[in-house]
């Protein structure tokens, strides 16, 4: 028999973190622990947590949702697929638990030469909104720590500012030595996206994620066909359940790229689906974390580095908190790496208390 139950924590960012959508200074997340009560020592953890105004389960009755899992989960039943799929940050959650739980509850899910440590993986430096000298320091910042791979959240302080900042890096560092990736958090406007494309193109972009908000497949479609810049969807896959809507989007709109989050689109089984309908249709993908700690972050990774994917990755969200959960993910000269000899330690957030 399985014993289930949750555990609440609220992250705090090193420094606000700003998008388009607003400015972050904490973020709550919910950690499902599963454990078989013959062998209470050995849990399998996941986590689920929400971004306010972007999760599909952003929802006032997320928590009784997690209460009612752990009753299930206690009585010997599992949650049905399609309940699942209206809560997707808990789909992800209960997927990392149980592959945790059976592996040992080691916080090795994935086994590969990136859990060796003989393999890092590739990740992009991310850089937040904030006035021109907070965002500037930061993209200094990132080059000095090696990242060839900038990205950039723009939308909030204003396109001429931003373009200046961008032209500040093409000026000290050409598209030879440093990659950059714009993202728009949907903060464009459809009667000018192009003319803003165009300026951005200028500067040898390498891809800009969402310009447009979702929910509007052909608007983006149009983007996608005539943008000069390739174009990655993110929050437009955010609460496409089934499988034949899944289709119709990507048979619509055509990206270039998608953008894989699985803690936002139910698990690594849907982003799986994902990926592959992406391919089958010619476009391009790379997968990041959505402001998960440490415990989500590293689920991620792992399953990440089973799929081989060349691209930078965007997982390197680890050191964003004050008080994130020590573990072996270490970010070093832009690659995410794992060190196996460097402990978990759960106890500072309470994960190893019943």
């Amino acid at each position: 028999m399985l014993r289930a139950r949750y555990h609440k924590h609220t992250l705090h960012f090193r420094q606000a973190a700003g998008t388009s959508r607003g400015v972050l200074h904490s973020r709550e997340s919910f950690f499902l622990l599963v454990s078989d009560a013959d062998n209470p020592a050995i849990t399998g953890i996941g986590e689920c947590g929400i971004i306010p105004g972007l999760s599909f389960d952003d929802r006032p009755d997320f928590e009784s949702a997690l209460e009612e899992l752990c009753r299930l989960i206690e009585s010997g039943k599992f949650p049905e697929k399609e309940w699942l799929n209206y809560w997707p940050s808990i789909a992800f959650a209960i997927a990392t638990a149980i592959i945790d739980l059976k592996t040992g509850g080691r916080r090795l899910l994935f086994e590969s030469k990136f859990t060796s440590g003989e393999s890092p993986i590739a990740i992009n430096g991310l850089v937040w909104m904030g006035d021109p000298g907070f965002m500037l320091q930061q993209i200094e910042e990132k080059i000095s720590e090696g990242f060839s791979v900038i990205k950039m959240k723009v939308g909030a302080i204003g396109f001429e500012e931003e373009l200046a900042l961008i032209r500040h890096i093409r000026m000290n560092y050409p598209a030879e030595s440093i990659e950059i990736r714009i993202d728009a958090n949907g903060a464009f406007q459809f009667v000018d996206v192009f003319k803003k494309l165009e300026q951005l193109a200028a500067y040898s972009i390498h891809s800009i994620e969402q310009p447009i908000k979702a929910g509007n497949p052909q608007m983006m479609a149009e983007i996608c066909r005539y943008s000069p810049i390739p174009v990655a969807l993110d929050e437009e896959l955010i609460g496409i359940i089934h499988n034949d809507d899944k289709k119709r989007l990507l048979d619509i709109i055509l990206p270039q790229f998608i953008i894989l989050k699985p803690s936002l689109l139910g698990g690594f089984e849907n982003s799986h689906q994902w990926i592959n309908l992406a391919e089958e249709r010619g476009s391009a993908w790379w997968v990041t974390s959505a402001l998960e700690s440490n415990i989500g972050l590293n689920a991620i990774a792992q399953w990440t580095a089973t799929l081989n994917n060349p691209l930078p990755q965007g997982l390197g969200t680890g050191s964003l908190y004050s008080n994130n959960i020590p573990s072996p993910l270490l970010v070093e000269n832009g690659f995410l790496h794992y060190k196996p000899e460097t402990p978990w330690q759960l106890e500072l957030t309470g994960l190893n208390q019943d």
